[in-house]
């Protein structure tokens, strides 16, 4: 299995994960898992407009790649990347590996709690990163590798 960085971002793919998380993971393909974004071409061709010359983008609802890696192993160095919690606890419960995950950002909005500068929740979130880190799974906030890493256990109640 090759999934060498696993990170939820509401933007995706963006100048920070491109330029910063690429080049120091050596990604060579992420692959973007939600279920909105896996039936919209017009953000798919957006999403591979905005990766570095020579990363394979690809785009699957949660459950249906995790059928898809229990057939086909992950043979490049890929980055998986979510919009929210919900859709990494899914990826868990389908069998997709997740032993790490870094949380970039998750705007503040009406109906989110703030739980720091770049990351807020909603009540469904919460319970979703709650669940991940009963499943023993490393859950840290940090934008771009320069920035001190929170660990999110610290942040959630």
């Amino acid at each position: 299995m090759s999934i060498v960085f696993s990170r939820i971002d509401d933007r995706l793919i963006h100048g920070q994960v491109v330029t910063t998380w690429v080049n120091m993971h050596k990604v060579e393909q992420i692959i973007v898992l939600n279920d909105k974004v896996a039936g919209d071409k017009t953000q798919k061709s957006i999403l591979t407009m905005a990766a570095p010359a020579g990363i394979n983008v690809r785009a699957f609802p949660v459950e249906k790649f995790g059928e898809i890696i229990k057939k086909n192993a992950i043979t490049r160095r890929t980055m998986l990347l979510f919009t929210n919690s919900e859709d990494v606890y899914r990826a868990v419960e389908a069998g997709i590996p997740v032993e790490e995950l870094n949380v970039g950002g998750m705007r503040f909005q009406e109906g989110r709690e703030r739980l720091t500068k770049a990351v807020s929740v909603t009540p469904a979130e919460r319970e979703a990163f709650k669940k991940l880190l009963e499943k023993s799974v490393k859950i840290t906030i940090q934008m771009v590798p320069n920035d001190e890493k929170i660990d999110l256990k610290e942040v959630i109640s």
